[in-house]
């Protein structure tokens, strides 16, 4: 069975509106995402303010979306589903964001109440993002231009890791910046596709489960 699009040809505010709605009622909640912090935040971010005016016709659509440059803004479920396994931890936790792209998901934890620090290597999404989350008073803890594979030592230890981006394995840096009881999340290359990976750190051992098989940009 095709799926349902979730799209206008020339949206009103009021069709942003029901078609915001609509994204959250049915590829969020209607797909078992059930950590009110996730449903919330989603429920207040307008994702097309994160993609140019001339894509808001389709930003609530059931899919990601190039943003250029070679970089995608992740589907809404994925965001929903991804951003759900910090749901356990309380406000003001700090977590590590590589990839903030857009800054669509950043504004997402942002929004969880989460001491978010985000790190963008690709110079034109950086100042977009930044721009965008500024105009929209969801600016992070910190939001660098640098090169994510090596996190953020000098705001280490986290709570919460995510990453949206795949590599071959999980950079060591990542897991020396986690901080004991912390969660990391992210897509990794398994022996025929990428898979979501979340790990959680008990001492000095990495418990790492799969959530599901995904499809990411690569983790340059």
């Amino acid at each position: 069975m095709s799926r349902k699009k979730n799209v206008h040809p020339n949206p009103s505010a009021e069709d942003l509106q029901r078609l915001h709605h609509t994204m959250v009622l049915e590829q969020i909640v209607g797909r078992g995402i059930t950590c009110d912090h996730t449903i919330a935040a989603m429920t207040a971010i307008p994702r097309h303010h994160f993609l140019p005016d001339s894509m808001n016709g389709i930003a609530y659509d059931d899919c990601p979306h190039s943003i250029g440059l070679g970089q995608t803004i992740s589907q809404p479920y994925m965001v929903a589903l991804m951003t759900s396994q910090f749901g356990h931890l309380p406000e003001g936790s700090r977590i590590l964001e590589i990839g903030s792209g857009c800054g669509y998901q950043t504004a997402i934890l942002v929004s969880m109440g989460f001491e978010v620090h985000s790190i963008e290597i690709v110079s034109e999404l950086f100042e977009r993002s930044k721009n965008t989350l500024g105009e929209l008073n969801l600016l992070p803890a910190s939001i660098s231009l640098a090169d994510g594979k090596i996190g953020k030592a000098e705001y280490a230890p986290f709570d919460g890791i995510i990453a949206a981006a795949c590599g071959d394995s999980i950079p060591q840096p990542w897991i020396e910046q986690m901080a004991d009881g912390a969660c990391l999340v992210a897509p990794v290359e398994g022996e025929n596709s990428q898979v979501l990976v979340r790990s959680h750190r008990d001492g000095e051992e990495l418990i790492t489960e799969e959530i599901c098989a995904v499809r990411f940009v690569r983790l340059i």
